[in-house]
């Protein structure tokens, strides 16, 4: 008996603890759950295209040697800015001095013997003349007289072959002259030397192929290539915005403004083509660079603006898919005074799908609902009036107004 009285105690006792935590735990109002919030705030938004270019200088020139024979001597350094007309090197030019006194010893001699001939041709025209006045008097034959007219056309006949040796002859030496003038090789623009091909005392050989001396470029300014994807040409045009970055300085954004995009993909300048390769485009641009800091070949990070907006309101793209059975746009809206959680029509702007820009319907004190879960006047999100809230939805929208 003693035993199933302790029994009853125990029994009793576990009794009274569930009946208080069920009066606890389900009689008792429980304090609604306050959600995560997130107010929007005032920043920049872009749509961009992103692409990867090379810099390259505004110009390159490779100036090289017209005429064979050895340098004599390099006036210029690697990376020295030079002007246009400025002395780059000097070849021996004895060779081609030679060359421009037998040319003017040729042209002498043939002047020489149209002298000659001009005085041939005076003797023929007097005896021509003679003849004439004979014939006239009967007292030399026609034979004669056609005889001395031959000896006239002949003489005028080789000066003219002679004036014609003369002309060709005058252009040797002009050509002798000009190789002469080639020995001296002069920069053809302003510029910065980027190569320096040949060292004093070395031998060039002009005759296959121009030997390059130096390259110069103009590094004032750089034009960046930057290729754009077949999927993303289609929306960019020349005029709009760019920015860039080198891999030396990361943080730097250098702006410019596209100048064109090429009409042809880049692969048109290989002569085989693969349906496998990707297709790109280039976008060209044109960068100042006053202190030499970019440099050829450098690799370019570039963003192409297609659009933006600035100091605009902004919220996470991820809180702005919702729509309501209208298909307008819809955010779930905590007032921290009443505790309760409401729809909020809202029309988006720009959308980058990482943040997107508020036109109307919210300002920065509100706070947009961005948990599962917060407290309305049915209780918890999703667990108000049977049927959800007025947009259908359960879940985060049903915790608005039945």
């Amino acid at each position: 008996m003693k035993t199933l009285a302790k029994w009853l105690v125990v029994l009793v006792v576990l009794a009274g603890a569930g009946g208080a935590a069920w009066w606890y735990f389900l009689a008792t109002p429980q304090a609604a759950t306050v959600p995560t919030t997130v107010s929007p705030s005032r920043g920049d938004i872009e749509q961009t295209v992103l692409a990867s270019g090379v810099l390259q200088a505004n110009s390159l020139v490779s100036v090289g040697a017209e005429v064979s024979g050895r340098i004599e001597a390099v006036h210029v350094s690697l990376g020295q800015d030079v002007k246009k007309g400025d002395l780059i090197a000097e070849i021996d030019s004895l060779d081609q001095e030679n060359a421009v006194k037998t040319a003017q010893a040729v042209l002498a001699g043939i002047e020489a013997q149209k002298r000659s001939q001009e005085a041939s041709l005076v003797k023929a025209t007097a005896t021509l003349k003679r003849n004439q006045q004979l014939n006239a008097n009967s007292l030399v034959s026609q034979t004669d007289l056609e005889t001395a007219q031959a000896a006239v056309d002949s003489a005028q006949a080789q000066i003219d072959q002679l004036d014609a040796q003369i002309a060709q002859a005058e252009l040797s030496v002009e050509s002798a002259e000009l190789n002469v003038a080639r020995t001296k090789i002069v920069a053809p623009n302003d510029g910065t030397v980027v190569a320096l091909l040949v060292e004093q005392g070395q031998t060039v050989n002009a005759n296959s192929t121009i030997p390059t001396i130096v390259k110069i470029a103009d590094l004032d300014t750089m034009v960046i290539k930057a290729e754009i994807s077949e999927a993303d040409v289609v929306r960019v045009q020349a005029g709009q915005r760019v920015y860039f970055t080198i891999l030396g300085e990361p943080d730097v954004q250098i702006d410019a403004e596209l100048r064109e995009v090429e009409p042809a993909p880049t692969s048109i300048n290989s002569d085989t083509s693969s349906n496998d390769s990707a297709v790109y485009y280039n976008g060209l641009f044109d960068v100042p660079n006053p202190d030499h800091k970019l440099r050829i070949s450098m690799t370019a990070q570039v963003t192409i603006v297609l659009a933006e907006a600035r100091d605009a309101l902004t919220l996470s793209s991820a809180l702005v898919t919702r729509k309501d059975p209208r298909g307008n746009s819809v955010v779930m809206v905590y007032d921290p005074d009443t505790k309760e959680v409401e729809p909020r029509r809202i029309e988006v702007g720009l959308n980058n799908n990482i943040m997107a820009e508020i036109k109307s319907g919210l300002d920065e004190s509100d706070q947009v609902v961005t948990s599962a879960t917060a407290g309305g006047r049915g209780g918890q999100a999703g667990g108000g009036a049977p049927g959800g809230n007025r947009f259908g939805g359960g879940g985060l929208l049903g915790g608005g107004r039945p």
